[in-house]
């Protein structure tokens, strides 16, 4: 009797061994290797194309394409519109990813809406590093050519009650890490240190135009290092 019970008992282990090593290992996130997300805000007149350098860039560097995510909004309606769209855009490449945070880069009214989000709509729980490249962050004479025609450009013109809001107390809320990209001779914005932000580690990359500071390669690896 103790013979058969020896034998019945080994014949359900092995069984249960079995079972074990056939059951399917759990998947690891797909932000796993080490990288946050990159989520990219365009600027205005522009679109996600105005990332494809760096986007190849990163992707030279060891990023994967689930990784980098370049967003197009419609940049004519109001930075609170655009902000509120980019929370929602935000929590779905968290789901898809599985990540917990992202890093945002942002180029130009980007910083606006962007910044928005952050204060006021309960962004810093999910982004890690703020990246501000040539963002129009306390405004820029400029956009009275176009304030009177579209609501952003109208937000972004020195002293609006929109920049006024967003700049009043801390310019760089919560435990988000901040860096802003400026050029001195950037001429859509005006003046040069506009592009500054209280709080942040501010960065002057010498003479590239406004266009150019998101696809040169020089500033990108500023970013990238910064995000790292």
């Amino acid at each position: 009797m103790q013979r058969a019970k020896r034998r019945i008992a080994t014949a359900l282990s092995a069984i249960a061994g079995s079972l074990l090593l056939s059951l399917p290992l759990a998947t690891t996130p797909a932000h796993a290797a080490g990288h946050n997300p990159i989520v990219f805000v365009h600027g205005l007149s522009s679109d996600s194309s105005s990332w494809d350098d760096w986007i190849a860039d990163f992707k030279a560097d060891g990023y994967t394409s689930s990784e980098l995510y370049a967003w197009s909004y419609d940049w004519t309606k109001s930075n609170v519109t655009t902000a509120s769209q980019l929370s929602t855009y935000i929590q779905s490449v968290l789901s898809t990813t599985g990540a917990s945070k992202v890093d945002l880069v942002v180029h130009s009214m980007g910083a606006l809406n962007s910044r928005y989000y952050l204060k006021n709509l309960g962004g810093t729980a999910y982004v890690d590093d703020f990246v501000s490249v040539a963002g129009v962050n306390h405004g820029t004479s400029v956009a009275s050519l176009c304030g009177w025609l579209y609501t952003s450009c109208k937000e972004m013109t020195t002293g609006s009650s929109f920049l006024t809001a967003l700049n009043s107390g801390d310019e760089t809320p919560g435990s988000v890490t901040y860096a802003a990209y400026w050029s001195n001779c950037d001429a859509a914005i005006d003046p040069d240190s506009s592009a500054l932000l209280s709080g942040a580690t501010n960065v002057g990359v010498g003479c590239i135009s406004h266009t150019d500071m998101n696809n040169d390669y020089g500033v990108y690896q500023q970013v990238r290092d910064f995000i790292a």
